[in-house]
């Protein structure tokens, strides 16, 4: 936050889970509710669910977003404390981060885009296993994978999905992207790479009639994908807020040794 604010006005948002419920009208009634527009600071309620969907809602917004957890998966969040809010938005360290584009050529003709603060991962739709070809930069670089799904995932998201299907967790810091394979069959011993954050990824449906797949930003998913490409999109910077010493990079690293 900007040293000089010494009274930071606050736009408050909920998720729909009745603690978020609770603590949105306990802190509205103390510290009042300013418009978005003339707000310094959103002060988002809930779980990582709901920090994504500001953070997608506010793309061009160059406001920061100070989460406190009042949901079930809280990563992007701070702890729930209402007394000395002011004074935690006053000390908080700032992330800076840039979201995933993603682009997607389907079956139908059109091309769509989403953005994604975690991950885009592709994800078979039927019982058979994906066939996917992999170029990075133009550049062919697996011919063939056979599996459930692929991923590419940022700094911020490669403790979420991306950890679950045994990536890598990514310093927030790292000029890296990771990619890594949902249960590969073929090859059985591929566990992914680790690409430069101004990669391109392209990410081809080799059977799209008999093994088609959906495309995922976070929580948008196109279906009948044919090719996908995913890159950074440094045009857009989301400022993060967290109490000192629980930072992103923190958790990152407390992760590793959870």
């Amino acid at each position: 936050m900007d040293p000089m604010l010494l009274q930071p006005r606050i736009h408050f948002v909920r998720s729909d889970a009745p603690q978020a419920v609770a603590a949105y009208e306990g802190l509205v009634a103390r510290f009042g509710q300013t418009m978005l527009h003339d707000a310094d600071v959103i002060v988002a309620l809930g779980g990582d669910g709901l920090m994504l969907e500001v953070l997608q809602a506010s793309r061009r917004d160059p406001r920061p977003v100070y989460g406190m957890h009042r949901g079930t998966v809280g990563f992007l969040m701070n702890d729930y404390i209402e007394d000395g809010l002011m004074e935690r938005l006053m000390a908080a360290e700032a992330a800076v981060i840039n979201p995933l584009k993603m682009t997607v050529e389907c079956d139908d003709g059109e091309v769509r885009q989403a953005h994604a603060i975690n991950e885009v991962s592709l994800l078979r739709e039927r019982h058979q296993a994906a066939k996917i070809r992999i170029l990075i930069d133009g550049k062919e670089r697996m011919s063939e994978l056979v599996c459930d799904g692929v991923m590419v995932a940022t700094p911020a998201g490669s403790t979420a999905y991306n950890y679950s299907a045994h990536g890598p967790i990514l310093p927030i810091g790292a000029e890296i992207l990771a990619l890594t394979p949902i249960s590969a069959f073929r090859p059985r011993r591929w566990r992914g790479a680790l690409l430069p954050r101004h990669a391109r990824v392209t990410l081809e449906c080799l059977d799209p009639e008999r093994r088609p797949v959906s495309a995922t930003a976070d929580n948008v998913e196109v279906r009948g994908a044919l090719k996908v490409h995913v890159e950074l999109d440094p045009s857009i910077s989301h400022t993060l807020l967290f109490d000192p010493g629980h930072g992103l990079e923190e958790r990152l690293i407390r992760e590793q040794f959870a």
